[in-house]
């Protein structure tokens, strides 16, 4: 196998127009593979540390130059002559290099740039797809029943996504009742368009939110889960039979800890968590709701045990259980994951590569949930780069869903072609 004779990296923006780290890595035998990384606005407090340069002066202090030196520096020192194939060895060796537990001295931007191009570029010098290059990686536990991943589009958005006034981040539709990826897609833009052409009879703004969804003001959540259900009929679809309903609810950015209490806007009441799942329970029976990602903050563990106990109870359109997905609660840990099967708390991961900071530990943490029998969904962030490397991820290992935004916006978009052209290649 080839080996690695270079690895670079430098500062671009990302889709928001901040700045991020884009990594190359080049072989001996020519191959050279590049992967950006991308930034969430909504970060759990027990992610990876995304390391920023904290220069007022630079970027408002968001530059990246510090990770850039990084990479070009102590890790192209450790790496070099190593065989990209070995995604675990050279996984393991940027993690002992970086010395702490959550990639602050490195910045897991840097690790984890370098970690996709290396498996970019040994996909590439064996002459494979990357998605059948992640499949060898990820091993015989791979769901063989998972025909393709059903996309999430989220088509309204909230919270710190856009200006809506909505505190519910994302509101997503989800065409798991229609055969075939190519139709899914379809299905996804008539939505799109047609949500739109009902906002602008309302006279509602169609400006779109950092994922590419439209960003209306609302007088509360229900209206905006009434126009999902009108926008799916009117395009022609059957909500709760073709379409459904998922909500990333990113309880964590409008919980108030002295209080304890979730203040729901535009509605502005104040909500115990006991109330704020019995307005879940409300929106499930009425609208079409079959996934809840975020319910609640992300250190009430046993909450999250309650929100589960009694969401679970209620009857949901389609014929699988109602998704309780954790995201902040889990950040693609396997320690937090660990944790959240002994207590019951959720029964679907959200993957975020940048989230742990490698690609092994993704696999790990995928691993693990499929082990016992959790749906996993492979995810984007806020700001996001044109790499469609979570495209392969999603197909590699077997997931049964991802979410990279709206129907708009290049670097969404990006994604879902990239789906596209792997389902032709495999269809």
């Amino acid at each position: 196998m080839a080996k690695i004779t270079r690895i670079s990296a430098r500062q671009i923006l990302d889709s928001r127009g901040n700045p991020t780290l884009e990594a190359t890595v080049i072989l001996d035998d020519g191959t050279q593979a590049t992967a950006g990384v991308p930034s969430g606005a909504s970060t759990g407090t027990f992610e990876a540390v995304e390391l920023r340069d904290n220069v007022p002066s630079e970027y408002h202090g968001l530059g990246v130059s510090q990770a850039v030196s990084h990479v070009s520096s102590e890790i192209e020192a450790a790496l070099l002559g190593h065989d990209p194939s070995d995604q675990e060895a050279l996984d393991r060796a940027l993690i002992a290099l970086d010395g702490t537990e959550n990639k602050a001295r490195l910045g897991a931007n840097a690790i984890l740039g370098v970690s996709l191009a290396a498996a970019r570029a040994a996909a590439m010098s064996q002459g494979l797809p990357l998605y059948q290059h992640i499949e060898k990686l990820f091993g015989k536990s791979r769901k063989k029943d998972v025909s393709y991943p059903v996309p999430m589009f989220n088509v309204l958005n909230g919270g710190k996504h856009s200006d809506s006034g909505l505190s519910a981040q994302e509101f997503k539709i989800i065409p798991s009742g229609i055969v075939g990826y190519p139709e899914q897609l379809r299905a996804g833009s008539e939505i799109f368009h047609t949500l739109k052409n009902l906002l602008i009879q309302e006279n509602l703004s169609i400006g779109v939110g950092d994922e590419g969804g439209f960003a209306p003001h609302l007088e509360s959540h229900k209206r905006a889960l009434e126009l999902l259900n009108q926008a799916i009929t009117e395009a022609g679809y059957h909500p709760g039979k073709q379409v459904f309903i998922g909500l990333d609810v990113a309880a964590n950015s409008f919980y108030d800890k002295d209080q304890d209490q979730y203040a729901l806007k535009p509605e502005n009441v104040s909500l115990s968590r006991e109330s704020l799942i019995n307005v879940y329970r409300e929106w499930i029976s009425l609208y079409n709701v079959v996934s809840i990602e975020d319910g609640l903050q992300e250190e009430d563990w046993s909450g999250w045990n309650t929100m589960r106990e009694k969401l679970e109870k209620v009857p949901v359109a389609w014929s699988a259980p109602l998704m309780l997905i954790g995201d902040d609660l889990l950040v693609t840990n396997v320690t937090r994951l660990k944790k959240a099967i002994e207590t019951g708390a959720c029964n679907a991961v959200l993957i975020k590569p940048n989230q742990i900071g490698t690609l092994t530990e993704t696999l790990d943490c995928i691993h693990l949930a499929q082990k016992e029998g959790m749906r996993t969904v492979i995810s984007h962030r806020s700001g996001e780069t044109v790499d469609d490397f979570i495209a392969d991820l999603a197909v590699g290992t077997g997931a049964e869903f991802i979410k990279t935004g709206s129907l708009s916006r290049g670097e969404r978009i990006a994604k879902y072609n990239r789906l596209l052209k792997i389902w032709q290649e495999t269809h």
